[in-house]
């Protein structure tokens, strides 16, 4: 067997450039990194002697970084994925929030963390956390409960193993997620003789489940009973191909589609059978139909909360619940029926077994009505002396976009009000981060969906919360000249939140500025403060300007910015469901005392 001597570093650099996907392409599309003591030396030559193979990145945040590859391998549709590495102690650690959001968004994303010393010979290095009970502890172990799989490189040879598991893990459409492989900072140095058929290039395919028999006949039997059957679209929609094959069964069968947060745009939105969004940021013609539907057939859900309003939802007594899923964790949510399958696969086959069948198409008029009550609140306003509302804002952003456009955001105001209002024209247009609603992934998060596919035209939308959590990586988009439209509506505060503490009874408290200790001494120019960075930046006083800003921004070069204030209070008030907040027992607030009456009564309500 012929082998080559190669430092374990270099071993796994090599390794992952040679990991292609059905395309072709590299599995990785490249690296970001952040170096420091636990990995500038190993991890930082090797990737400098590839770097013609695999490209890095710099970031200026861990975390960040990490939101910029997760946000490229959901556009991708988990095709490609990206690599970042950090140093030992903060720069790890700051990789854990993203490594959740991958995880709970079924995300795949290579972290490869700086570690302590394997032979322990300089214990404690800096930045080393010491465990009083456990040598082998280290802060990298935060990663386990938010990895898919984790694994500790204590020895050179342990990657001959190691990484064949974390490219099975990621490319797996049932376990895929985030991997962590917390890499002993002396290891990176250690030299092996590697065998040299294990950087042979390797084909990373699609696996497509296919079902069980007894499932699918059950699931058949289930549709033709069904006097009112609705899909509930789901993000692995997306990930499956699924989207032509959705459209195929909905109108073979006349079955209405409400589509998740991860599952929006899988129709293109004036799809007669598209009954629009659904739950608690959903839209009436969807909700009303879940509500009376005796079968609900998710199609790559994980049933969510926002989704399922709580689980009351779906009212009626008699309803079956139906889950199309590669996961058999999710298939069974809730006492579902499971069909464990590739949604592609599990879409077509069902389809070609239903033959004929056809359930009675939804009445057009609730879907009429629905737009003509919505559309009102984005038009552009006739009094430009007030403060425009974020449907407003939204309003003028859809009139400004086109078929190539990506909408995104993640946290706050905006995730509710796209999904209720946000038309999307094809699959790939709305991403959303909403499984772990994380502020900060938004500025981030655009970079990599634009790195992912050029050539789209990505517009962020985001507040102001959401962008003093983080906006570094807006430096980083302009130093690499990645072209996004990031729209700040700043509405002083944490308005999303203080909506939510009013309508549980609470007093306005500690979320708008007015209402913080010391809130009235911010001042803050986000302007000034996105221009200090390199990005072309405007402030808009109403909407008419803001139309201006945006055809501006089109043949803007690099990061355009366009801040505008908005109102805080506003929201649509159409549409929606119950979400299960907890409210208080007991409270010297009568407005508290009367949010936990109607909260018991909701809370009766569910089926």
């Amino acid at each position: 067997m012929k082998t080559i001597r190669l430092t374990a570093a270099q071993a796994m650099v090599r390794y992952v450039s040679a990991q292609m996907n059905e395309d072709g392409q590299p599995y990785i599309a490249g690296c970001w990194a952040i170096f420091g003591h636990g990995n500038v030396a190993g991890i930082g030559e090797a990737l400098h002697a590839a770097r013609d193979q695999l490209q890095t990145y710099r970031g200026h945040n861990e975390q960040t970084m990490c939101h910029a590859a997760i946000a490229y391998a959901k556009q991708s549709g988990r095709k490609r994925a990206m690599m970042v590495t950090a140093s030992i102690g903060p720069g790890a650690t700051n990789m854990v929030t993203a490594a959740a959001l991958a995880h709970v968004n079924r995300l795949p994303v290579l972290l490869i963390p700086g570690d302590i010393f394997a032979n322990r010979a300089p214990d404690p290095v800096l930045q080393q956390i010491e465990d009083f009970d456990d040598g082998t502890i280290s802060v990298n172990d935060c990663f386990r409960p938010v990895s898919r799989y984790f694994d500790r490189i204590t020895r050179p040879e342990q990657l001959l193993t190691a990484l064949p598991r974390a490219f099975a893990t990621m490319t797996d459409p049932e376990k895929c997620g985030p991997v962590t492989l917390a890499f002993c900072q002396d290891v990176q140095a250690e030299a092996y003789d590697y065998p040299e058929n294990f950087f042979v290039p390797k084909i990373w395919g699609q696996r497509r489940i296919h079902p069980d028999p007894v499932e699918l006949d059950s699931v058949i039997n289930a549709i033709r009973a069904a006097k009112s059957p609705v899909i509930v679209a789901g993000g692995g929609v997306h990930y499956s191909d699924a989207t032509a094959a959705l459209t195929r069964f909905a109108e073979a069968h006349n079955i209405p589609i409400v589509e998740s947060q991860a599952g929006k745009s899988a129709l293109p939105w004036d799809h007669p059978l598209n009954l629009g969004p659904v739950g608690v940021t959903g839209c009436t013609p969807a909700n009303d139909a879940c509500e009376i539907a005796d079968l609900v057939l998710g199609v790559g859900t994980r049933f969510q909360d926002f989704t399922t309003g709580s689980w009351g939802l779906f009212k009626n007594p008699d309803r079956q619940l139906v889950s199309i899923n590669v996961a058999a964790y999710d298939a069974v949510k809730r006492g579902a029926m499971p069909l464990v399958a590739d949604a592609r696969v599990a879409l077509e086959l069902l389809s070609k077994a239903l033959g004929a069948f056809q359930s009675t198409p939804p009445a057009p008029a609730p879907k009429a009505n629905w737009f003509k009550a919505v559309d009102a609140l984005t038009d552009a306003p006739t009094d430009n002396n007030q403060l425009p509302t974020d449907q407003q804002v939204i309003g003028a952003v859809q009139r400004a976009s086109g078929p190539d456009t990506v909408v995104m955001s993640a946290a706050g105001t905006m995730p509710g009000e796209l999904h209720k209002l946000w038309k999307s024209p094809r699959p790939g247009s709305y991403h959303m981060e909403y499984g772990f609603s994380c502020m900060g992934y938004e500025i981030a998060g655009a970079m990599g969906v634009k790195m992912a596919q050029p050539e789209r035209d990505v517009i962020c939308m985001l507040g102001d919360g959401s962008y003093m959590m983080a906006n570094s990586e807006l430096a980083t988009a302009v130093m690499m000249g990645v072209k996004i439209t990031i729209v700040l509506t700043d509405n002083r505060g944490y308005a999303c939140i203080n909506r939510l503490q009013m309508g549980t009874g609470g007093a306005e408290f500690n979320n708008l500025l007015a209402h913080s200790h010391l809130g009235e001494n911010s001042q803050i120019d986000f302007v000034a403060h996105a221009a200090s960075m390199g990005a072309t930046a405007v402030k808009a006083a109403n909407i008419a300007e803001l139309e201006r800003a945006l055809a501006q921004a089109k043949t803007a070069a690099g990061p355009f910015v366009v801040v505008i204030d908005t109102d805080p209070y506003p929201s649509t008030p159409d549409g929606g469901h119950w979400w299960d907040v907890a409210v208080p027992e007991v409270s010297a607030r009568p407005e508290v005392t009367a949010a936990h009456a109607a909260y018991v009564t909701n809370k009766k309500a569910v089926i």
